[in-house]
């Protein structure tokens, strides 16, 4: 983990939260449980057999009702498999590294295949950057401000994250790294 040379004031480490959210677990279950209900709904009508315990599938026509409610089971347990793979791999997931004795600022995060990692100098930081818009796209994020390229996000995706949490975090990387704090 940290060099025993390296004192806690010369490294500072920010956890990254990655696709592995209640959110995601819950939508997951919601499109699983649809599309097993779709495919049940489909078999029960193509063979004449009452498989699910609510209603009477049985008594759709095969054509085109049972057949285009298999199509929506397949599509959706395709999307469910997708859902669960990501966030078994927990894709997005890292940390972000901050060691003054290196001089350097590691960012990682889990990609689908494989850790993407972006290792960049401190003395190329010019500032903590914090991007606040709102309405129906809303978007809170911290991102450093780099020499000579576009602006490195620092932050999670998905869920917005309170206002005050993002100023508290942006703040205290700015003292951190000795640089101005912007907002936007």
């Amino acid at each position: 983990m940290s060099n025993p040379a390296t004192s806690p004031t010369d490294l500072l480490e920010q956890p990254v939260l990655g696709s592995r959210r209640w959110s995601n677990l819950l939508v997951a279950a919601v499109v699983t449980t649809g599309g097993v209900g779709f495919l049940l709904t489909s078999a029960s009508s193509r063979w004449g057999i009452d498989l699910l315990p609510i209603g009477h599938p049985a008594e759709l026509e095969w054509v085109p009702q049972g057949l285009v409610m298999g199509l929506y089971g397949i599509a959706a347990v395709l999307l469910a498999t997708y859902l669960w793979s990501v966030i078994g791999i927990d894709v997005g997931a890292g940390v972000n590294r901050f060691d003054r004795r290196a001089g350097t600022a590691t960012i990682e995060r889990r990609g689908f295949r494989q850790m993407i990692r972006v290792e960049i100098p401190l003395r190329e930081i010019q500032a903590v950057k914090i991007d606040v818009r709102d309405g129906l796209n809303p978007r809170r994020r911290l991102a450093l401000k780099v020499q000579g390229r576009r602006d490195l996000p620092l932050t999670r995706v998905g869920e917005p994250i309170p206002l005050a949490d993002l100023e508290l975090s942006g703040a205290q990387l700015a003292r951190f790294l000795g640089v101005a704090l912007e907002g936007q």
